[in-house]
């Protein structure tokens, strides 16, 4: 099963660009139960090549991350699809992120918006994020 955004299956650049998006939050239903989880999940991890004879400085490069495969890291949705495969759920993409920051905020949003702490209707048992302003200022708002 792909991921969707916008209604259609979502394929980001094969390699990495400073101009790309990191990350995204994402939404996980169950197709039988209709159950929900939201989180958030990066595209691409740095990596840090040390430095060695020939290159006296460190390398960083990007590599893309599991996200493909990726169904969530709450253990009771795992279990459940581990049992029921991975066709009982549906990938949506909501948000296309440009940095962690803004991952986090939206994750964050979503949760906070949809109340998934108050509600059986999702799987996410805890809302954690911490957040600087920096880290969101493409988001902010004109206030003139």
């Amino acid at each position: 099963m792909t991921w969707l955004y916008e209604g259609k299956p979502y394929n980001p650049p094969e390699e990495f660009s400073t101009d790309d998006y990191w990350a995204f939050v994402y939404l996980i239903t169950n197709r039988a139960t209709a159950q929900k989880y939201i989180g958030k999940k990066f595209f691409w991890s740095k990596k840090v090549l040390p430095k060695t004879k020939s290159r006296k400085r460190r390398k960083i490069t990007y590599v893309e991350s599991d996200w493909r495969t990726y169904y969530g890291s709450n253990r009771v949705l795992n279990e459940e699809r581990e049992q029921a495969g991975n066709d009982m759920y549906y990938r949506q993409i909501l948000h296309l992120c440009k940095t962690k920051g803004e991952a986090s905020y939206m994750e964050a949003k979503e949760q906070f918006d949809r109340e998934v702490l108050l509600t059986d209707e999702y799987y996410n048992g805890i809302i954690s994020c911490k957040i600087g302003g920096q880290s969101v200022k493409n988001l902010k708002k004109d206030n003139g």
